[in-house]
């Protein structure tokens, strides 16, 4: 090893057999697709309500920053270190194998129950359609889709994933372009709104600025999920070529699409009107005169849903293979396909949830409620977790004679951006205590966090530390 050095090989390995079929299109679109959900389509409008049109502007700014922050982290170690498991296995090499225990196995739950929400909606959406077929029948069925683009091959997963977050894309910039020609009078009968609607009649923030800060917190959870570029690295053609350029393009398209389009339904409909509208988009596009605008944001939202989803399974089937390769998983988890898919992570992930759809019929009150409030907390948990890997490889590196001129990427400003990233996202965390609403996401998510770890220090570091492998203090 020459002088100022580093092999990345010996630190942190890349586990093989994947197939690196990615290409710099999927990974833009794979981000943008676990990022840009539902949500925005339908909850931005409560937002509005909460925060204010300016307020809502200001919280979709700075969620949009922190998600800046963490992705410049994420960035230095995909790029020097592009494996399956992404921040997973970073937090097994750089914390502890215990915290890559609990990030790998909280992530995966957090986006398996996710996807039978995003089931869940895309089948009642389904269901008003053709009112005839259960909304369960619909869920099994986009199950089956999402299975069959998963199992196939990486690339038909990413291929399928480009044109899912196209659409998304598409409805966006086209929202964008309707809403700006409804504030200039050029479209509907309206005549020109321009930026009235950000009269409140009390000021800035009519609902006080506490509630701005309130609402920058849910507004970071709708950022979460651009990291999953870093997952998708492991796969992709050329990562040191890929990834710098993908990770620029993130961040620029999701906060544009995010701010304009949120300027745009702030400036075109009535705060106070905002929080009850089911879809503001479509409010907008009927307002216009679009014909069936609202059957039309359906579609979009089923297919955000559908979308959401299918970059869900990915990110769990990889993180299962990776954990199985570290004996953080049960082997056979670890067993690929012949098109290199982890077929068994595909699997499981869609019968666990199977077993979430089945309380969100049979318990939505308890049972479900408690399994969605405790992923509330897992974006800002990881999100911690890859700044600190950052931190801690950055010693690590140094401390073996690697030089900073060496890395094909550098986090900026160091180590101001990955502390920055912890002290924000922990005040997000703690200042849920401070809404009384989300005292079931602290007080859940909490709980889910310290089960799984000491799963880990019961059973698995005993087992470990018999096969003369790392402890959890190690």
């Amino acid at each position: 090893m020459s002088q100022g050095t580093v092999n990345f090989e010996e630190l942190c390995p890349e586990k093989k057999g994947l197939k690196r079929d990615l290409k710099s299109r999927h990974l833009m679109m794979i981000s943008i697709g676990g990022t840009i959900g539902t949500g925005l389509f339908l909850a931005s409008g409560q937002t509005i309500n909460q925060a204010g049109p300016v307020g809502a502007i200001i919280g979709y700014l700075v969620g949009g920053f922190i998600m800046l922050l963490v992705l410049l982290c994420l960035a230095e170690l995909s790029i020097a270190m592009p494996v399956a498991g992404s921040f997973q296995s970073y937090a097994s090499r750089f914390i502890s194998p215990g915290a890559g225990f609990t990030t790998g196995w909280l992530y995966w739950i957090n986006w398996a129950i996710c996807i039978a929400a995003d089931f869940t909606a895309a089948g009642m959406i389904a269901n008003n359609w053709f009112p005839v077929i259960p909304v369960w029948v619909w869920c099994a069925g986009f199950g089956v889709l999402l299975a069959v683009l998963n199992l196939i091959s990486v690339k038909s997963y990413g291929e399928a994933e480009f044109w899912f977050a196209g659409i998304k894309v598409t409805a966006i910039i086209a929202f964008i372009i309707a809403g700006t020609a409804l504030m200039f009078g050029v479209v509907g009968s309206e005549g020109a709104i321009g930026l009235s609607n950000f009269n409140t009649g009390n000021g800035i923030f009519p609902n006080g600025f506490f509630a701005v800060f309130l609402s920058m917190i849910a507004v970071s959870y709708s950022f979460q999920g651009a990291e999953l570029v870093g997952i998708a690295a492991g796969e992709s053609e050329d990562p040191s070529k890929h990834i710098p350029r993908v990770m620029k393009g993130i961040t620029v398209r999701i906060v544009l699409f995010y701010v304009i389009a949120i300027f745009v339904l702030a400036a075109t409909i009535p705060w106070k009107e905002a929080g009850v509208l089911e879809s503001p988009f479509a409010h907008v596009f009927d307002r216009i005169g679009i014909p069936f605008a609202s059957t039309i944001m359906s579609a979009v939202v089923l297919t955000s849903a559908l979308s959401a989803g299918n970059s869900a399974l990915y990110a769990c089937s990889r993180l299962l293979w990776s954990m199985s390769k570290e004996g953080l998983a049960p082997k056979w988890l670890g067993k690929l396909n012949h098109s290199g898919v982890p077929f068994n992570g595909v699997l499981i992930t869609l019968a666990l949830t199977g077993m979430s759809l089945l309380t969100q019929a049979f318990a939505p009150d308890t049972v479900y409620l408690w399994l969605m409030s405790s992923t509330g907390l897992t974006g800002c948990l990881i999100w911690i977790i890859i700044a600190w890997c950052q931190i801690n490889f950055r010693k690590e590196y140094i401390s073996l004679g690697g030089k900073l001129e060496n890395l094909k990427f550098k986090t900026p400003l160091y180590p101001l951006v990955p502390i920055l990233t912890i002290v924000l996202n922990l005040g997000a965390v703690f200042s849920l205590y401070f809404d009384e609403t989300q005292h079931v996401v602290l007080y859940s998510g909490a709980i889910g966090l310290v089960l799984i770890y000491l799963y880990y220090y019961v059973f698995m570091n005993k087992r470990r530390v018999a096969a003369g492998k790392p402890s959890v203090n190690n």
